[in-house]
């Protein structure tokens, strides 16, 4: 009797155990995993061979005490903002002076910028402080997505947003597709919603690339169209890193038309897309050229570690072309180096950073264009451009934590998206180097 309690026992607890291990579920693996190289995963940042990847302690850098209270009285505003249907608004252009960020409806281009800061502040949909937030408006801009016709440039039926109206008619399918990309790269490749996000991302992509026009800028420009088509190519770099399907060719369109508005030659900047404000312009230059002017850059070194070229030898079309390129790749490269070191400096000279002469939403966009540059060219002086931006973002931050424009751009709720997106920049330092980082070539 006794032995068969004993054997009654032993498999009661055998059978306990097999039933915990069959409920046990490995944690979804990251995106980073990596597949083999001839068939990488559709839709997801995927683990490859980098030239340049990763970077040393020096590069980064911790959130200093004022910026950490700055950004918590602006998150705590903000969750304030998000209306009952999920999303954010800017409001209308005919009534900039409208402060109340409930009094207009919803609208995808703000309530992308909003999910952004909240995706660089630590969270997603599925975890973290606001993830309750990020789940509303991951899902009203996935409706805004799956409900626009096919054939349409943008993704909703709003018209005449300060947003649309400043910076170009169909920025809200650029800043959507920016978020979407955002997003992948931080959950899991085999998430229930991965598919989903997807979908959505490579109709975005499709209908930046049906708007782009033949110079490369994105039609439907605004008041500083220039940098919807800034946004746009930032929209399709992104989208191509996570996996996406983007045309190479309207990407390098895209690039070239931010590259042309700045003669490396005479200095001259090109503003006619840019409400004749340099800043715009050259902050969308340095932008779009931030990522060739790295490769051309890291390849030439590895050149030289090769013994191709020799060490003292500068960044030219004939030390490219020694380095690996060709000709016509060479000359590209060249020019993509030239414009992103002239581009730079601009952007942060003293008289350029007055904009408009007072802050509205496009110089905070400005803001963020340079320094997000920066960190995805590897530039080690983006360390400089983070103390005073954010210096002078601290310096006119409203008492209520909110950020407003003084002029075109006037959303708080905008305003302070974007301003958080500057001062949590830090928090995404691997993420743009990933970004900016190029396969090996063989």
């Amino acid at each position: 009797m006794k032995k068969s309690l004993i054997i009654a026992g032993v498999i009661a607890v055998l059978s306990a155990v097999a039933l915990v291990l069959l409920s046990f579920r490995p944690a979804p693996k990251a995106c980073c995993v990596e597949p083999p190289l001839s068939a990488p995963p559709k839709g997801c940042v995927f683990k490859t061979i980098y030239e340049g990847e990763g970077v040393g302690p020096d590069f980064l850098l911790a959130t200093p005490a004022e910026v950490l209270a700055a950004e918590g009285k602006a998150y705590d505003w903000m969750l304030r903002a998000q209306n009952t249907d999920g999303g954010f608004a800017a409001g209308t252009h005919a009534r900039q002076d409208v402060m109340d960020p409930h009094a207009s409806p919803s609208d995808p281009a703000t309530t992308a910028m909003v999910s952004m800061a909240l995706l660089r502040a630590g969270s997603t949909p599925a975890e973290g402080r606001f993830a309750n937030v990020l789940a509303r408006t991951t899902e009203f801009l996935l409706k805004a997505v799956e409900g626009a016709p096919e054939g349409a440039l943008n993704i909703t039926d709003l018209t005449g947003t300060q947003i649309q109206v400043k910076l170009g008619q169909n920025i809200d399918v650029a800043l959507t597709a920016q978020y979407l990309s955002n997003l992948m790269g931080r959950m899991p490749c085999n998430d229930p919603k991965h598919d989903r996000w997807l979908q959505a991302l490579n109709k975005c992509t499709r209908k930046i690339q049906n708007a782009q026009t033949s110079n490369g800028s994105v039609a439907g420009n605004g008041w500083a169209g220039v940098l919807q088509s800034s946004f746009a190519t930032n929209a399709l770099e992104s989208a191509q890193h996570v996996g996406g399907e983007v045309d190479e060719q309207a990407l390098d369109k895209a690039r070239d038309f931010q590259k042309a508005n700045f003669d490396v030659n005479t200095g001259s900047v090109a503003t006619d897309a840019a409400a004749g404000v340099t800043l715009y312009a050259v902050s969308g230059s340095t932008r779009s050229s931030a990522k060739e002017a790295r490769e051309a850059n890291e390849r030439l070194e590895e050149a030289k570690k090769d013994g191709k070229v020799e060490k003292a030898a500068p960044v030219t079309v004939e030390s490219l072309q020694k380095a690996g390129y060709t000709k016509d790749e060479a000359e590209k490269a060249h020019t993509a180096w030239n414009v992103y070191n002239a581009a730079k400096v601009q952007a942060q000279s003293d008289d350029v950073l007055r904009g408009f002469g007072n802050n509205g939403g496009e110089e905070f966009l400005s803001f963020l264009q340079t320094g997000e540059s920066l960190i995805i060219g590897k530039d080690a002086t983006w360390k400089n451009w983070y103390d005073s931006t954010t210096a002078r973002l601290i310096g006119i931050q409203n008492n209520d934590g909110s950020w407003s424009g003084h002029h075109c751009i006037t959303s708080p709720v905008f305003c302070t998206a974007t301003s958080l997106l500057i001062l949590s920049v830090n928090n995404d330092i691997d993420a743009l180097v990933a970004q900016g980082a190029t396969v090996k070539r063989k």
